[in-house]
């Protein structure tokens, strides 16, 4: 099967036009268009995810998603206390600041089919929720839903190697080691300063199938730890160079504490509007914080952020 490919211009300028002129037409239209597309979903990564559907994803071929397969949306809650269920007609029209830990391509009927398993927690379909608005409302959702059973559709996700490449990077870089550090305080950064690259390619192994590896080599990861005050430890880690591209976390900086016993974690990050230091904090919130500057300038940046002068 081709690359699943987002290309929502149509859709975007027909939700433009809806807005502009709320006939039935217009509406009809933007649900048209919908239903052809692939839209994306920001989503928290499914830890017990099935190892034979892990498989088919990584090989790059379409799965087709269970209901008991936990794929876990992002939900927004409204001021009425109801959730919806955001999704975006491209990854351009998520802000920087609403980032979740990772976004899923995948058709809109699929979307459809989740929140028809998840009636008790999702109330509307909220179409690119911070810029052009639109809402599908339940009995919206319930006429999609016969559609799709009816068309048959299949909710299937396509990656590439490269991109589940990227999406396994990221993974790590936002999830697995963070909570891995999270979890174990001084020793987890002693295990990582003391193994190195090696400790990254294990991480890295909990999300390839056995006899698949991420194509980076232990060397392809640069540490230095750096004992910043008296109380102030930083470890720097480089990630591989192919990880500098858009998209990706490109360095990492983990702080830790030594009179709190707190571990702290940064990320540097190569976004479409520049290079941003973000971090990842215990509850495993992702969070844009500002601009990135130059390499020699990011420990400066850094520990500003860690003791705000």
């Amino acid at each position: 099967m081709a690359e699943q490919k987002i290309d929502n211009k149509a859709l975007e300028e027909a939700i433009a036009a809806f807005r502009s002129d709320k006939e039935r037409d217009s509406y009809v239209k933007v649900m048209e268009l919908l239903e052809k597309s692939i839209v994306v979903v920001p989503t928290m990564p499914p830890p017990d995810i099935a190892p034979e559907l892990m498989e088919q994803l990584k090989a790059g071929k379409p799965v087709q998603f269970p209901k008991e397969t936990k794929i876990v949306p992002c939900l927004l809650r409204k001021e009425t206390g109801e959730q919806a269920l955001p999704i975006f007609t491209s990854p351009e029209q998520i802000p920087e600041d609403k980032k979740s830990p990772m976004v899923m391509a995948m058709p809109f009927m699929g979307v459809i089919a989740m929140a028809a398993a998840n009636q008790d927690k999702v109330a509307e379909v909220v179409v690119n929720p911070f810029t052009e608005m639109m809402v599908l409302n339940r009995s919206v959702l319930e006429i999609a839903e016969k559609r799709r059973k009816a068309a048959g559709q299949i909710k299937t996700v396509q990656l590439t190697k490269e991109q589940f490449q990227d999406l396994a990077h990221n993974r790590v870089t936002h999830a697995i080691l963070p909570k891995y550090l999270f979890e174990n305080g001084e020793e987890g950064l002693k295990t990582l300063q003391r193994e190195g690259g090696a400790f990254l390619l294990k991480l890295y192994e909990q999300i390839y199938p056995k006899g698949q590896k991420c194509g980076s080599r232990a060397e392809d990861f640069s540490f230095m730890t750096l004992n910043l005050t008296d109380t102030i430890q930083l470890t720097r880690l480089d990630m591989p160079d192919e990880t500098n591209k858009k998209g990706l976390c490109y360095r990492v900086y983990a702080v830790f504490k030594r009179d709190t016993e707190e571990v702290l974690y940064y990320t540097m990050e190569n976004t479409k509007d520049g290079n941003f230091i973000a971090r990842v904090t215990q509850d495993g919130k992702h969070e844009i914080l500002e601009p990135a500057p130059d390499n020699g300038a990011e420990i400066e940046a850094v520990l500003n952020l860690v003791e705000p002068s």
